[in-house]
């Protein structure tokens, strides 16, 4: 069964509240669609804003449309060290009790007390591909990518809707360190011992719950890396 499914990468980028949209870009300003992304509704807008953290700033980083409920930025791990921000991951939209910045855009300011995160990993997948590949909303799974500085992610979020389309979706640090490009696969794996191991009788095995990277045995950790 072909278990592969595309992979897409999610540089910097913020999501901005009606609010925020307006206060950065002046009264009765509304984002303006600069191309589509892959997943249905969504695009990068035509504006764009300075995030400003406690050692720097990074300019020009792309808002995301529509505009939502709460305003969020998102970044990698890099870029929190440069700013100076100690970023957490977090699952889309969990920002309580996350650091917060300075967004600056044409028109004005905004002082976000928290919503500064790393994504998650996580998999966007509609239910009939989650069928396929025996996943389900809210679970985590391991993805798969061979190739010279291939890896094997684990604590990959599941989400299920038929408005998504199907893909992976890791930031830029993660994709470089796997050396991974647009349109290429990956692989879902479920379960380690049960996906990838071909020893029978495995002492451990009856241990190990799908989506969690431990406990390792001697065979996983001689011929394959998580990250």
């Amino acid at each position: 069964m072909d278990r592969s499914i595309p992979v897409a990468l999610s540089a910097r980028h913020v999501h901005l509240s009606a609010e925020h949209v307006e206060a950065l870009f002046g009264p009765g300003h509304r984002l303006t669609p600069l191309f589509d992304l892959s997943q249905p509704g969504q695009y990068a807008a035509v504006e764009t804003v300075e995030v400003v953290g406690p050692r720097r700033s990074i300019p020009g980083v792309r808002v995301l449309g529509p505009a939502r409920n709460k305003s969020q930025v998102e970044l990698s791990t890099t870029d929190g060290v440069a700013l100076g921000i100690n970023l957490p991951v977090r699952v889309s939209g969990d920002t309580a009790r996350t650091p917060g910045a300075h967004l600056i855009g044409l028109r004005g300011a905004v002082k976000l007390t928290e919503g500064c995160i790393v994504a998650a990993r996580h998999i966007h997948a509609i239910p009939a591909d989650a069928s396929r590949l025996g996943i389900r909303d809210g679970q985590k799974v391991y993805v798969r990518f061979p190739g010279p500085r291939g890896l094997i992610f684990d604590e990959v979020v599941v989400r299920v809707s038929d408005e998504f389309r199907t893909e992976l979706h890791l930031d830029t640090d993660e994709g470089n360190a796997a050396f991974i490009r647009p349109d290429d696969r990956v692989e879902v794996v479920a379960s380690l011992c049960n996906d990838l191991c071909a020893i029978e009788g495995c002492p451990i095995a009856p241990g190990v719950v799908a989506g969690q990277g431990r406990p390792y045995c001697d065979l996983t950790s001689g011929k394959v890396s998580i990250h």
